[in-house]
């Protein structure tokens, strides 16, 4: 290699060589600067883990058997909990509520409620095959930042899936997200 290198200095095209060069300085310069990537607060899977154990605790200590997951801002699964007793359809239940809460970034009582009320909106429901429009699932913000979502899946009613997702924010100092009518 070094006498490769020497061969083309000798020569006539060290001048092709020093222009190579400098194009590839100039090119490496033309890219996007780290400083001007968006920063993203992430959900620490510490939080996602307290936010799911607390939401099943409660549930748990209110006589429900209940699942409960816990996704990122991009609706990807981050833990996911099915506490003693729950049925087999409550991980899916929980998983898909919030998946729907974080793609969404809504309460999905609060989407349930507005389809309800706004037929044409019933196609959110079809949107895709993760996508579950009943209650239980909250947006996790932190800091006023959408960093993920909690779906509680199994108690006997929408309202009580929402309370113990409730407890599952509270638990890691997330903003309250309980639907005003509630």
């Amino acid at each position: 290699m070094r006498e490769f290198v020497d061969q083309l200095t000798r020569s006539r095209h060290w001048h092709v060589v020093g222009l190579i060069f400098a194009l590839s300085i100039a090119w490496a310069g033309t890219g996007v600067a780290a400083e001007e990537l968006p920063r993203e607060a992430v959900l620490p899977l510490s939080l996602a883990t307290k936010a799911a154990n607390s939401a099943v605790e409660k549930c748990t200590h209110d006589g429900y058997r209940v699942s409960a997951a816990v996704v990122d801002r991009a609706g990807v699964l981050r833990t996911l909990l099915r506490g003693d007793g729950a049925g087999p359809h409550t991980v899916d239940s929980s998983s898909k509520k919030a998946y729907t809460a974080a793609s969404l970034r809504r309460p999905t009582s609060e989407l349930a409620e507005l389809v309800a009320k706004t037929p044409p909106l019933q196609a959110l429901r079809d949107m895709n095959d993760r996508v579950l429009i009943l209650g239980g699932g909250l947006p996790i913000e932190i800091g006023g930042e959408v960093v993920g979502a909690i779906g509680v899946g199994g108690a006997p009613g929408a309202h009580l899936d929402d309370a113990c997702a409730q407890a599952g924010l509270d638990s890691i100092g997330a903003a309250s997200k309980l639907p005003a009518s509630k």
